[in-house]
């Protein structure tokens, strides 16, 4: 009898399978995981006992209505001249040049109205001066 010599096959390992099983898995994790949505940081903040605010100084406020009238502090004047407006402002202000002046004019008033009280208020020696805006109302 005649024994034939068995061949030792060579041992291949495939890991094609091996590394398919690992994608499944790292794509699953990744799918099931939850990510944080709060990358800020949580801070706890000191306390401080600043300086109390300054009382600012009331503000006059000068209306421009579409004639060329004026309103000062809610009050119409009676004439529509720089002596008047000049006047009333005086009276407001008395010594206090700091006081802001906001100046809000319509929008279809003339610019020479509002240059005027520009051109009183500097006279008079006001620093302070400000133009008040209006933001239209949105239409549906």
């Amino acid at each position: 009898m005649k024994f034939r010599k068995p061949q030792i096959e060579s041992i291949e390992l495939n890991l094609t399978p091996m590394i398919d099983c690992l994608l499944f898995l790292v794509v699953f994790l990744l799918l099931s995981t939850t990510f944080n949505k709060y990358s800020r940081l949580n801070l706890v903040l000191p306390q401080a006992n600043g300086v109390p605010e300054k009382q600012l100084p009331t503000k006059i406020e000068v209306a421009v209505e579409q004639d060329g009238s004026y309103t000062v502090n809610g009050v119409k004047l009676a004439a529509s001249t720089e002596n008047e407006l000049t006047t009333a402002m005086k009276q407001l202000a008395g010594s206090d040049r700091q006081r802001p002046i906001v100046i809000a004019a319509d929008g279809k008033a003339t610019h020479q109205s509002v240059v005027q009280v520009m051109d009183v208020a500097g006279k008079l020696g006001f620093v302070n001066l400000n133009i008040s805006t209006r933001i239209p109302p949105s239409e549906h």
